[in-house]
């Protein structure tokens, strides 16, 4: 037979998350039992598809087989099935007693070692698939594979069972952290220049990222994009269209000298520009230097902060309307960007803030602060209590974060002002301001990577935000930098003292209406290590987090596992 040739036709298809889902079942029980099986088959599959998206909102693919895995031969044909179908998540949906070895096991040997695998089942007596569900899970942990399992509910008895909420809610979480594991192999991200300032906590690890997560690092010269610039490669028109929405919708735009127009016009054309070279080159995040040597070092010339640029990239609007989330990083910080891009796709496409981690409030220091302005306070509040953290940076603040979440953009793009660059920046453009609103929740993170362990870690809590009095609020502003965002965190677990020493970078992150759970199970999938280290936080919440997977357990638990994992 000749060698096929393949259409060399552009596309724009690229690698995707698809969801496999399949049955086993035992040869020797009754017809109503194998059709209950085969039932249960495609009611899993429709209560999942369609609630599972990408942060583009494009749904995450839910395929089937009707084949009931008795044996090896069917184990071989679901295998074929779900690879013609490029399935790379298998869930299996057991309602019946099976073989381990001549089933899943045989099913599994088709697919890498990293594919994500969970057994839902529900708690039959009857038919009990949480007997094989147990007996193959301990088998998987034996011989060192990963596999999550989720002991639900649906009907012991009838032909049509009905998965329970909280089953299909656990089960969706855990599709989540594996479209996130899979979607990510194999994209993109787009950086400007090396390390700014020296910040080896943001150094590009090409090879550990490469390795441990499949994404590639794509980095260009600062040059090419001051020569862009330069050369003003943008549509003009655009520009003047972005420019018009954000002077007309904004509560305002500082522009105290002739040369501050030329400086905006810049700056906004930055992001026009950087967003087609990521469209160009399927890029789903992106980094920039700044400091030093794009506009903060004398010796050369200077060039216009991005502030804008970044803000807008990891925002669900521009001018031209609603939008794709593409997480940002100032200053390049890779490891920043890695934990934005994770957050992001594990809640569907929100927004991430990004922040330095700034003041720590303890609540003496409020006590102190608020007397010293003439402000008084009741006490009675979580902040006064527990204390605050600013969270503060110039860049990559997302303009969602200057509302509640599922506020219009028209409506949020009234509480920002953009006020002339301060500080390190006062002859280069604009920045972003607002101040976040209280009740925010979420999760704030950051990931690090140790040589030592060749690992990455997460170390994160839940969070949320709070909002003293507007002229408290405002007058810490000042004490940090009025002319930036700001976002005041309260961490559900950690106290001060434990915060602010155990930070793995100057910068942190936060995704808002994220589940821990999703977090949990991702770092599961990808070997990261969680790390949280606050004595108030329980090992195990249910309801909140996952289940502990058998293979840590067995294996002198979760950091133990995947420590053996990284070197296996």
């Amino acid at each position: 037979m000749a060698a096929v040739k393949l259409n060399d036709k552009p596309t724009k298809t690229y690698s995707r998350p698809v969801i496999g889902i399949f049955a086993t079942c035992d040869p020797r029980i009754d017809h109503n039992s194998r059709v209950r099986a085969g039932n249960i088959v495609k009611m899993a599959a429709d209560s999942i598809s369609g609630l599972v998206f990408t942060p583009d909102k494009k749904e995450v693919a839910v395929v089937y087989s009707d084949i009931l895995v008795d044996g090896e031969n069917q184990a071989d044909q679901v295998a074929a099935q779900f690879k013609k179908a490029e399935v790379n998540i298998i869930i299996c949906v057991p309602d019946t007693w099976a073989f381990p070895q001549l089933t899943v096991i045989s099913l599994l040997a088709h697919f890498p070692q990293d594919t994500p695998f969970n057994f839902t089942t529900g708690n039959s007596g009857p038919r009990p698939g949480v007997v094989f569900t147990h007996a193959t899970n301990g088998a998987l942990a034996q011989h060192g594979r990963l596999a999550h399992i989720n002991v639900g509910t649906w009907e012991d008895t009838g032909l049509n069972p009905v998965m329970s909420d909280d089953t299909r809610t656990a089960l969706i979480d855990w599709c989540y952290a594996a479209a996130t594991f899979q979607g990510l192999k194999g994209k993109r991200v787009l950086l400007f220049g090396h390390d700014s300032m020296g910040m080896e906590t943001a150094l590009p690890q090409v090879a550990a990222t490469r390795n441990h997560f499949g994404i590639e690092i794509t980095r260009i010269d600062m040059k090419f994009l001051a020569d862009l610039l330069a050369r003003e490669t943008y549509d003009k028109n655009e520009l003047k269209q972005l420019r018009k929405w954000l002077e007309n919708g904004s509560a305002g735009i500082e522009l105290s000298a002739p040369l501050d127009s030329e400086n905006l016009d810049k700056s906004l054309a930055l992001y026009l520009i950087v967003r087609d070279l990521m469209k160009e080159l399927n890029a789903i995040g992106g980094g920039f230097m700044s400091q030093l040597e794009w506009g903060s070092d004398s010796r050369g010339i200077p060039l216009p902060v991005a502030d804008i640029m970044e803000s807008l990239f990891n925002s669900t609007f521009d001018h031209n309307g609603a939008k794709e989330v593409i997480p940002y990083a100032t200053e390049a910080d890779v490891q920043a960007l890695l934990t934005q891009l994770v957050m992001t796709w594990l809640s569907g496409g929100n927004p991430p803030l990004f922040m330095d981690f700034r003041k720590v409030w303890e609540p003496h220091e409020i006590s102190e602060f608020a007397q010293s302005k003439n402000i008084v306070l009741n006490g009675d509040t979580i902040w006064e209590q527990k204390g605050f953290i600013d969270g503060v940076n110039s860049g990559s603040a997302s303009f969602d974060w200057a509302a509640a979440p599922g506020t219009p953009s028209g409506e949020i793009l009234k509480k920002i002002t953009f006020p002339k660059a301060v500080e390190y920046f006062s002859y280069l453009g604009n920045s972003v301001h607002f101040i976040s609103p209280e009740g925010i929740e979420g999760i704030a993170a950051r990931l690090a990577y140790s040589s030592l362990s060749g690992m990455f870690s997460l170390v994160w809590d839940e969070t949320h935000t709070v909002l003293p009095p507007e002229a408290m609020a405002k007058a810490i502003c000042e004490t940090a930098n009025p002319t930036w965002p700001h976002t005041f965190l309260v961490p559900k677990h950690a106290t001060m003292t434990e915060y602010k020493h155990y930070a793995p970078a100057n910068h942190f992150h936060m995704t808002w209406n994220l589940k821990r759970s999703r977090l949990q199970f991702w770092m599961d999938m990808a070997n990261v290590l969680s790390v949280t280290p606050w004595a108030a936080k329980p090992d195990f919440v249910e309801g909140s987090d996952r289940p502990v997977p058998l293979l840590y357990l067995i294996n002198g638990g979760e950091h133990q596992a995947k420590l053996m994992r990284k070197i296996r």
